[in-house]
């Protein structure tokens, strides 16, 4: 399967071309699509260019009558509009799919309000600015393409059509040069073929120089009509702070039910048995021994689940001696057998450790449970500034985060600290987890 990629979007075709790429070009549709788009480029900027220029310049010429103000704000909404109509014709002939810019916030409801939203709203500002330098960018771009397009084609058909001269024009070609002295004509079969593979040359180049123009439009649309880097970093951050939230409140429901369906009712079974020993001490002993030989046993599975419970929160030997103890300590647990090789200069910051232990738990649980693996291995090191976590097994495979499991979870945490989890898992094994984390030492 042959896949395109031109402005983030996929153009995809379901056998493999025969003809290269440099050929097709001239007649695939994506390259029509990108003239249209440059065709319409003109009178679209030309409308956008004088809407801005016009509205700018008569509410800057109304501030000193406090007219100024909602004129300027008609002209950044209407620019706001023109974004969206923008957006929408690159999605369609460029295949360039931008995110709309952060939406107005008026602080509260009505105009004067919403008017304030308009003219400090960043987004706005930078939609005018793309009315204004799309125009220059546009006429440019349409007098190229359309200078190379006419060329090529009317070049490369000369042959099928250079009769008209003779039959109509009363000369015997196309007059390449003209004075009072002497005149050139392509006329004969020689200059004939050399026009048209002078027109196949042009025609071939076109779609390039379309492509190449028109990736500088998305460029101008994903800047200027798309969200700000801030804006959508922020957007990032309160997801993630969602997502932290959400773990956080998880992990206290987790450690709330362990603690009330183990070491809680078995500490309160532990206290009914020893008031009964109690009272059985000088009418039963024996029965008073068996109790308190009872309680011991349930004081130690409790102590035990209150140790499991404490090493999945953050075990004190992560504390003590860092990620190769404890992923260690973890790979000894595991069902299947571990190997475990961790390559670190120095220890990583306490939060971003606990993390890596965490995902380094939760895969080699997955390893145990679900892979039917026979053998496992963790790797961890570091690469720049990342922190980079690797769990291989040689089991069945068929992981996929797609499918709501336990790896969703996983990614939507590591994401919440700017991690990425990458899943390779072929149905059939084996299975190769990447886990990276950015280092703060």
């Amino acid at each position: 399967m042959a896949t395109e990629y031109g402005h983030g979007y996929a153009y995809r075709s379901e056998r493999p071309h025969r003809l290269p790429a440099g050929l097709r070009a001239p007649f695939e549709a994506r390259s029509w699509r990108e003239f249209g788009y440059v065709l319409l480029s003109l009178p679209v900027a030309i409308v956008l260019f004088c809407w801005t220029v016009t509205m700018v310049s008569l509410g800057a010429g109304l501030l000193v009558t406090f007219l100024g103000i909602p004129v300027l704000a008609a002209a950044l909404a209407g620019c706001r509009g023109f974004g969206v109509l923008e957006r929408a014709r690159a999605r369609a002939l460029l295949g360039l799919r931008v995110a709309d810019p952060e939406p107005l916030r008026p602080a509260k409801p009505g105009p004067v309000a919403w008017t304030g939203a308009v003219l400090k709203s960043g987004s706005s500002w930078r939609q005018a600015l793309y009315t204004l330098v799309q125009f220059p960018w546009a006429v440019f771009s349409f007098s190229v393409v359309v200078t190379f397009w006419s060329i090529g084609w009317s070049l490369l058909t000369y042959p099928l059509w250079f009769w008209v001269f003779p039959v109509y024009g009363g000369q015997g070609g196309l007059q390449l040069y003209g004075d009072s002295h002497h005149s050139v004509y392509l006329d004969n079969p020689f200059e004939i073929g050399l026009a048209a593979l002078v027109g196949l040359a042009f025609t071939l180049v076109g779609p390039w120089l379309v492509r190449a123009l028109t990736t500088v439009d998305g460029l101008l649309v994903r800047g200027l009509l798309g969200p700000s880097p801030l804006s959508a970093r922020v957007v990032e951050l309160e997801s993630d702070r969602g997502v932290v939230v959400d773990a956080a409140a998880a992990d206290l429901r987790r450690i709330e039910r362990a603690l009330h369906d183990g070491a809680q009712a078995r500490l309160a079974g532990l206290a009914m048995d020893l008031g009964l020993a109690k009272e059985k001490l000088r009418d039963d002993p024996t029965t008073a021994a068996r109790l308190v030989e009872e309680a011991h046993g349930e004081v130690k599975t409790a102590l035990q689940e209150l140790r499991d419970l404490a090493r999945g929160i953050h075990p004190a030997v992560l504390t003590d001696r860092g990620l190769d103890a404890a992923l260690s300590a973890v790979a000894s647990r595991c069902a299947v057998p571990v190997r475990v090789e961790v390559d670190l200069p120095a220890r990583p910051a306490p939060a971003i450790e606990g993390i890596a232990y965490f995902t380094v738990s939760e895969l080699l649980r997955n390893v145990s449970e679900h892979s039917g693996a026979r053998t496992a291995s963790v790797d961890v090191w570091r690469a720049d500034d990342r922190l980079l976590l690797q769990v291989s097994d040689d089991g069945r495979g068929g992981a996929d985060p797609a499918r709501g499991s336990g790896l969703a979870s996983l990614a939507a945490r590591l994401g919440a600290v700017d991690g990425v989890l990458v899943v390779d898992s072929p149905s059939g094994g084996p299975t190769r987890v990447t886990a990276e984390l950015p280092w703060r030492g």
